[in-house]
């Protein structure tokens, strides 16, 4: 086991900018850019608070995830969308070496230069989640993600819950939803790359309804959160 924890916050879906040499694609897409497709409202605003207030690095991208999903496998039949569908090979594979490659990697040498400093690093990918999604209500107002198969993972986010439970009474906070901490993304990548040992992966989802304007949450809830990290961390 490593000597200490070291914190590194991601927020891979933070904003919808479209690079200029693909704006004639999304001519009239300015909706959809909008919409919870093109990016994770309220997300960056939260990563950033988090990122700052505990002085822990930050790594984050602000192109919208319609170009290419910085949190989907190179495998993922979502990887890109119906918008960049029709991009030939070369066109997609020029996208994957400008925005999505050096975001990746930039991610995996921080947590290879922790690791090689002795610690064992805590990854939060901090996301948000529409409130529906096909017509189904979301039940939670957080979701805390891990992987069950991990014990620390799990010791990790069951206490976060419990933190949080406390620091935020009639929020309702629940672990792996809306989405299973397995599914794919950027944390289940690093995970087959670092031992269980050197690297906990876990994601933040904060429903979208709790958006207090397109970006920022309430400071009761932004305090919430950070209070609890803070406290999770100084017991270490």
């Amino acid at each position: 086991m490593a000597e200490r924890r070291q914190l590194l916050i991601s927020c891979e879906h933070g904003g919808n900018r479209v690079p200029p040499d693909y704006d004639s694609l999304f001519l009239g897409q300015d909706e959809l850019l909008e919409s919870h497709r093109g990016y994770d409202p309220g997300a960056l605003h939260l990563a950033r608070m988090l990122a700052r207030e505990l002085k822990v690095p930050l790594a984050k991208a602000e192109t919208t995830r319609l170009l290419i999903d910085l949190n989907r496998s190179l495998q993922s039949d979502t990887l890109f969308s119906e918008i960049v569908a029709g991009l030939d090979k070369g066109e997609k594979q020029q996208i994957i070496e400008q925005h999505y490659l050096p975001y990746r990697t930039f991610v995996t040498e921080k947590v290879r230069d922790f690791i090689a400093c002795g610690a064992q690093v805590v990854h939060l990918s901090v996301h948000t989640f529409t409130p529906s999604l096909h017509g189904i209500l979301r039940n939670a107002h957080l979701g805390l993600l891990y992987d069950p198969a991990c014990p620390e993972e799990k010791k990790f986010c069951r206490n976060w819950q419990g933190l949080l439970k406390q620091q935020l009474p009639g929020r309702k906070i629940r672990c792996n939803y809306p989405y299973r901490g397995t599914a794919d993304g950027l944390v289940r990548t690093l995970r087959a790359c670092f031992k269980p040992q050197d690297y906990l992966g876990l994601e933040l989802e904060v429903n979208q309804a709790l958006l207090e304007g397109r970006k920022g949450f309430s400071q009761s809830l932004q305090d919430g959160l950070l209070r609890t990290l803070q406290e999770l961390f100084s017991t270490d």
